[in-house]
């Protein structure tokens, strides 16, 4: 990781930050990106006085406001990581938000806007990253969720996203198999972030709570840890929690037998919509 350019996205908290700071720790250069510019600006600081300039006196971190929902968002991100650094040697694509309502009482809104954020936020950023990473034959990451292989009941909108990203990913893998572009799809299973915090509802408002202990989940800074190993092995897919690879399995050999199990199990949650 030493001397890479890595662009982070949802880099303000969870797994987006741990990122950042695990990327920095192994040397690199990091590119934050996230709506909040002042979270960002922090984190800047503290690595800037941790770390300093790079060797040509360059800042080695800079923040750049993104919203992932707007194309020229993205493409404004990309120019100014190349700008500064040159280069773009990693992108992750880590932005998302997540939901929990039954379908039948969703308003659309909400499923559009996770589309918004979670698929078409990671094939902007990538769109107008990927010249670049071609050039460096550098690495593109796509986080997503064991809801990007099994779907998960009263999170439809945070499924389709994930799975849909799954998909996108999978194929550009395929399609750059002889030029070097390395695609890890990332699934880290429950981590403790504020991501169930700002996850919506069926009205479209934060639900503000998490309903999962938080602190028996892995955290982030471990599943950042784990990214970082990741690409450097140059992986093409990493599942990460005993929990998440049983489910990955259980669906290929006995998916209706999975189905109640996962039905039963998420049906726990505190005020959980399902019965």
């Amino acid at each position: 990781m030493k001397g890479k350019i890595a662009v982070v996205t949802g880099a303000s908290s969870g797994i987006g930050l741990a990122t950042v700071k695990e990327f920095a720790a192994q040397g690199a250069y990091v590119v934050l990106a996230a709506r909040n510019v002042d979270k960002l600006e922090e984190t800047v600081d503290t690595l800037r006085k941790a770390y300093g300039p790079m060797a040509n006196g360059k800042e080695g971190f800079i923040a750049v406001k993104t919203d992932v929902t707007i194309e020229d968002d993205c493409r404004n991100l990309m120019e100014r990581a190349v700008e500064h650094f040159g280069r773009i040697d990693i992108l992750v694509n880590n932005a998302g938000i997540s939901m929990r309502a039954m379908f039948k009482d969703l308003d659309l809104s909400v499923i559009r806007r996770l589309m918004d954020t979670n698929f078409w936020g990671t094939v902007y950023c990538t769109k107008y990253a990927l010249p670049y990473l071609l050039e460096t034959r550098g690495s593109v990451v796509g986080v997503i969720s064991i809801a990007g292989f099994k779907g998960l009941p009263a999170r439809t909108g945070y499924s389709a996203s994930k799975f849909a990203i799954y998909g996108f990913l999978d194929t550009l893998r395929v399609e750059h198999l002889h030029d070097g572009l390395h695609v890890m799809i990332f699934a880290p299973g429950f981590t403790a972030s504020n991501i169930r915090f700002t996850a919506l509802v069926a009205d479209g408002s934060q639900q503000g709570r998490t309903p999962r202990e938080e602190g028996e989940m892995m955290s982030a800074e471990t599943v950042a840890h784990k990214m970082a190993l990741g690409i450097m092995k140059r992986k093409a897919q990493i599942i990460l929690t005993p929990v998440g690879k049983a489910t990955v399995l259980l669906n290929k050999i006995c998916p209706r037998l999975l189905d109640r199990l996962e039905y039963n199990y998420m049906k726990k949650e505190p005020d959980s919509p399902l019965k």
